[in-house]
């Protein structure tokens, strides 16, 4: 696992913490599709008996996914397109003749290549066919295809404008109706932003330049496919015809073949750069949260606040374990102020409590305003009052894992518990809920969910084994999450620990069924005994 080759593995790794070590992860699966990708790129090419010595060359060169794929678009098995009509009709001859010929009128040489069984009654029609095959052909040049989208990238806007009618229905997204930006500079919030517009049918999203260049005649984009490729092409009304039609060759190139591809692929590329860009903020947001500062083991009153359906009261001793629970109505409708000071007074004084957990939302601020009030009044309580985000709460209270730990308890009240358990020990309890459930990103529902989980779980297999766990207090979600154990296992360990009592060393541990040397040698470092009879077991 990471966290074992960061500290155990140091000299071969040249001391790399886990943060490159979760890049390299990265990157080593990365190359490993791309590889693959190559692998069957190159079978199949080999298979049309198509591969030359040269595009072998090639193919092995491409370090990126997107020049593999430029390469083997030529070769790529597709559905008829009209340049394959066109072939079959026999016109590829005069696309070359025209080519090969600087003087010609294409309309006189396409009057050799008419095939009425093929629908071409015409020189217009035979012309048409010929402009297909070449915007096809130049359409797959791989060096060009980099040429223009270089160009694109570095110059190009992403436009926005609203989908006509959906003025009303898509009131939440009004700042992008007439919207544009630099493909470049686009933030990934409003690149996330704009996609759920799209998503939603209320935005229609397109790639161009600024609007002075797409006013150009000829536009800049079709001027390079013609500058790139050497052809003599002109675009001007009174020039040669041979000329005038390899400008409508370029400009059917840029506008049929290469722009609509660039707008699909650059939404693509702007939305995983952006996806990236999301989970990382959540990745970090979500580490801040686990690595919060525990308050230890002391006992803790969990106010879960609420306004209507009262504010759900816990108090917890200083393992963690549930004392005592109750339900008060400070706020409208029932505005039972004086009772419910009572109330908290009774509890704090019964258990010895010394920190009030108050959950971050709906009500927050009024019931920390009671708790003062609740100190003002009893100042003998030495009472200290913590702000504790509720962030998967809910979820919690309303998971398998709850249902286990307090299968008589209201589900409203679980949430409480579970605020106060964060003031003593953040990590130990977060881990309880799944990560997505946690909340503190942005579009969480919209970005890659696969790729959400794994980072989100390498913080938390990273942030877990950071801190270390005691192995006689942790519960089976916690150690779930260290280095070399799994859920199966960490269950083995908690009902043996359940059934025997405290292990007094690590030692111990490797008497608990399918607990093997491999899985000891990973997690040994990461499970702490703080009382043992060894005391390097409660060090690292």
């Amino acid at each position: 696992t990471v966290p074992f080759i960061a500290r155990y593995r140091k000299e071969v790794t040249g001391g790399l913490d886990d943060t490159l070590l979760r890049t390299l992860e990265v990157r080593l699966n990365y190359v490993r599709e791309l590889e693959a990708r190559r692998t069957t790129i190159l079978e199949s090419i080999y298979g049309q008996g198509k591969l030359t010595p040269e595009l072998r060359q090639e193919i092995e060169a491409a370090d990126s996914k997107q020049r593999l794929e430029d390469l083997y678009a030529p070769y790529k098995p597709k559905r008829r397109t009209r340049a394959q009509i066109a072939r079959e009709a026999g016109l590829e001859p005069l696309a070359d003749a025209i080519l090969a010929q600087p003087g010609c009128d294409p309309a006189e040489l396409a009057e050799k290549y008419l095939n009425p069984q093929a629908k071409i009654n015409d020189a217009k029609a035979a012309l048409d066919g010929a402009r297909d095959i070449l915007a096809e052909r130049y359409a797959e040049d791989a060096d060009l295809i980099a040429d223009v989208r270089d160009y694109l990238w570095r110059t190009g806007l992403l436009y926005s404008k609203v989908v006509e009618g959906k003025e009303e229905e898509g009131a939440n997204f009004r700042d992008w109706f007439a919207f544009s930006e630099r493909l470049r500079t686009l933030p990934s919030h409003r690149i996330l932003a704009l996609l759920r517009g799209r998503q939603q049918g209320v935005l229609d999203l397109r790639i161009g330049l600024e609007p002075d260049l797409e006013a150009e005649t000829p536009h800049p984009c079709v001027r390079r496919i013609a500058d790139y490729l050497k052809l003599n092409a002109r675009f001007e009304l009174d020039a040669a015809p041979r000329e005038r039609w390899l400008g409508e060759v370029c400009r059917w190139t840029w506008r049929v073949k290469l722009l609509t591809a660039f707008e699909t692929e650059f939404i693509t590329r702007l939305r995983e750069s952006a996806e990236e860009e999301a989970i990382r903020v959540f990745a970090a947001n979500l580490k801040d949260l686990l690595l919060a500062a525990p308050a230890g083991p002391k006992a803790v009153l969990g106010l879960d606040p609420g306004i209507r359906t009262g504010v759900k009261v816990c108090a917890i001793d200083a393992t963690g374990k549930l004392l005592d629970t109750a339900t008060i109505y400070p706020f409208e409708p029932r505005r039972d102020r004086e009772g419910s000071l009572r109330t908290l007074a009774a509890l704090a004084a019964r258990h010895k409590i010394e920190l009030v957990a108050i959950g971050n939302g709906t009500a927050s601020r009024e019931t920390e305003k009671l708790v003062s009030e609740l100190q003002q009044r009893h100042p003998e309580l030495n009472l200290t009052r913590v702000m504790v985000s509720e962030a998967g709460a809910s979820v919690y209270s309303a998971s398998e894992l709850a249902a286990q730990e307090f299968p008589d308890l209201d589900v409203s009240l679980r949430g409480a518990v579970s605020i106060a358990r964060r003031l003593q020990d953040p990590l130990a309890e977060l881990v309880k809920i799944e990560p997505k459930a946690i909340g503190v990103g942005q579009y969480q529902h919209d970005v890659n969910q696969r790729e959400l989980a794994r980072s989100l779980d390498a913080v938390i297999e990273d942030c877990v084994n950071a801190v270390g766990v005691n192995v006689n207090t942790a519960s089976a979600a916690l150690l779930s999450r260290v280095s070399g154990l799994n859920a199966g296992l960490a269950r083995n360990i908690v009902a043996f620990r359940d059934e025997t009592g405290p292990f007094p060393d690590r030692k111990a541990l490797l008497k608990v069924p399918r607990f093997g040397e491999k899985a000891f040698e990973q997690a040994a470092g990461f499970l702490r005994i703080p009382d043992g009879s060894n005391p390097l077991d409660a060090s690292a």
